[in-house]
């Protein structure tokens, strides 16, 4: 099957900075694709060499089979895109601005899927308000709904969640799992790192222009070879010899790394050894947050 994005071998300067240095993904069709990095990685360059909005100085990108440089209409046509800025015409409502988003792409009498984004999405009390009286958070509901005006087969979703409160993020996450339900593709960049591991079933992640890990979130996570024991002492502190160890402490609380559930044994008895008293005790899985920022320390500059 037709990859619904296929980057190959692109690279982009801007001057003197390396914005991607050789980045090699497919996505496939259908999948729920996670796009994550530190700021500066070159996420949103991508996405605009994906976009038609800058061209690559080289390698190809290509969408459902169409290149974004030979194939601009048909590409475009099968990408929605949000963008990470707050872009908006002052001069339109909700509804025009949509009206004139289906215009773009052909698209006449198109008010019905228009008011079923706009309810999805909670903008069926704001369809007749002017963008300039809407708050940062309804700006971008306004965009993630010019993006799907034109029912893309593939979406990019650049930080759609950024500043808006948690009901909308709830409600957005329900209709856009709905849409990669019905078979939409669905590519996410996010700082929430908790929505990419809820949300994704395979994740890149880039660092300064290169690709340094891609694989599904699940081998993502057990790539790690360690977990997380936290323990509440009374009596006698954590033993110096742990202090290596220690991932934070707090509330009274010591999180310590442990490499496997073997090693767990041998820790508590030096904690034991110390004079100290084991109030609580629980082990914990390592969260994606916990992997992103190994891979990152770990990738070569």
């Amino acid at each position: 099957m037709t990859p619904a994005i296929q980057v190959q071998q692109v690279h982009k300067r801007y001057g003197d900075v390396q914005a991607l240095g050789g980045v090699d993904l497919d996505v496939a069709q259908g999948e729920f694709f996670g796009l994550l990095g530190p700021n500066g990685a070159g996420k949103t360059t991508l996405i605009n060499i994906l976009a038609g909005l800058a061209r690559a100085d080289s390698g190809s990108v290509r969408v459902l089979g169409h290149d974004v440089v030979t194939g601009y209409r048909e590409s475009r046509r099968a990408l929605g895109v949000v963008p990470q800025e707050l872009v908006f015409d002052p001069f339109f409502s909700v509804r025009e601005t949509l009206r004139l988003q289906s215009g773009y792409f052909g698209l006449r009498r198109n008010d019905a899927w228009i008011d079923e984004v706009m309810h999805h999405l909670d903008l069926t009390g704001k369809a007749d308000a002017n963008m300039r009286s809407l708050s940062g958070g309804m700006k971008r509901r306004v965009l993630v709904a010019q993006a799907l005006v034109h029912k893309p087969p593939v979406i990019v979703l650049d930080e759609p969640t950024a500043g808006v409160d948690v009901e909308l993020r709830q409600g957005l996450w329900e209709f856009v799992r709905g849409l990669n339900a019905d078979g939409h593709t669905i590519v996410l960049t996010t700082h929430y790192l908790e929505e990419a591991e809820a949300l994704c079933a395979r994740i890149a992640m880039l660092k300064l222009g290169r690709v340094v890990a891609l694989d599904s979130t699940s081998n993502l996570m057990n790539r790690r070879d360690s977990l997380y024991l936290r323990l509440r002492l009374s009596g006698a502190g954590l033993p110096a010899a742990l202090a290596s160890r220690v991932r934070d402490s707090r509330d009274g609380a010591h999180t310590l790394r442990v490499r496997n559930y073997a090693e767990v044994e041998g820790l508590l008895a030096q904690v034991r050894e110390a004079g100290a008293q084991i109030e609580e005790l629980e082990l914990l899985q390592p969260d994606l947050e916990d992997v992103f920022v190994q891979i990152m320390k770990d990738a070569k500059a």
